[in-house]
């Protein structure tokens, strides 16, 4: 089966005098029915990539595929398959909830709007603010907008920047699990950005990792987690606190405390030896955690790595 996205070669470039090279000649797919996440520290490509994809950023080199078709020749064709949302994008504040989808609805031929956004607007609990405008709602109710806004016109492809940024974590998780639905419902393909690395873990089939323009891993999110060789180890000291952070500054182990507690970060063939110096110094603790590594200490590595 063919991808829904091909993207061979892309390549951005700003300036001529001093070029900065903000997206580095990446290519992958996006498959149907496949929920894609594009991750990578701040300045890595991942909003320039989003914006070639919808044509409003012209790349510099490569091509897009969408479907099978060069989205350079039939962008317009395309597009009424694809839709996107950001939590750094803004609807006109003057119209109302109901204003704003309708007028967004005839950009894809859709004469009757409301039985196709008014469930939406329900499964997100805006439904009463349907007349209401968008400069007295909340940022949270603006978000639930904007997903309504990407997802009544019933697109093929839907293009996620930071969907949840400024959602509480209740909502944030309701609209993850939308998310699933809509993909069970219609097969439908997300690409999808963000820095919840659990959100990720939990909605992503397959993460593509971004730092400085280029692609350094396309894989599953707990494959790369386990390429991680770092444990976190919580203790909760009952007597010699000042003689653990001794021994952990001995050991060089990076750590953090919290009152009584103190979290390190160890090789998994480590912490037993950690913890039998840590008897034979007399030092008593009353709780250990032991956390394998997870996508965002994956993140984290890749941040703080200096290649």
């Amino acid at each position: 089966m063919s991808p829904l996205i091909s993207v061979k070669h892309l390549q951005k470039i700003y300036g001529k005098k001093k070029p900065f090279v903000a997206v580095d000649g990446i290519s992958f797919d996006l498959q149907e029915g496949e929920i894609l996440g594009l991750l990578g520290p701040n300045g890595s490509g991942k909003t320039t990539t989003i914006q070639m994809l919808l044509g409003t950023l012209a790349f510099t080199s490569g091509q897009i595929l969408y479907f099978g078709k060069d989205f350079s020749r039939h962008r317009s064709e395309i597009l009424r398959k694809v839709s996107f949302a950001s939590t750094y994008t803004s609807l006109p504040y003057i119209l109302t909830v109901a204003e704003n989808l309708r007028f967004f609805g005839r950009f894809y031929g859709i004469s009757e709007p409301d039985p196709k956004f008014d469930p939406l607007l329900d499964r997100f609990g805006i439904l009463d603010k349907k007349e209401t405008p968008v400069s007295a709602l909340s940022a949270g109710q603006i978000t639930r907008l904007i997903l309504v806004k990407a997802f009544f016109t019933d697109p093929k492809i839907v293009l996620l920047d930071e969907p949840t940024a400024s959602l509480d974590p209740d909502v944030a998780r309701d609209v993850c699990q939308f998310l699933l639905e809509q993909r069970e419902k219609s097969g439908l393909s997300i690409l999808f950005t963000s820095h919840k690395m659990q959100e990720v873990t939990d909605l992503c089939d397959r993460t593509i990792f971004l730092k400085r323009g280029k692609i350094i891993a396309d894989d599953l999110p707990e494959n790369l987690a386990k390429s991680v060789s770092s444990h976190r180890l919580r203790l909760t000291i009952g007597d010699g606190m000042k003689r653990t952070i001794a021994l952990a500054q001995k050991k060089g182990f990076p750590y953090s405390c919290e009152h009584r507690s103190i979290e390190l970060s160890l090789d998994e063939q480590e912490i037993p030896l950690f913890l039998q110096e840590l008897a034979r110094e007399g030092i008593s603790y009353v709780s250990i955690q032991i956390k394998e590594p997870s996508l965002e200490d994956y993140f984290l590595q890749i941040t703080e790595s200096p290649s």
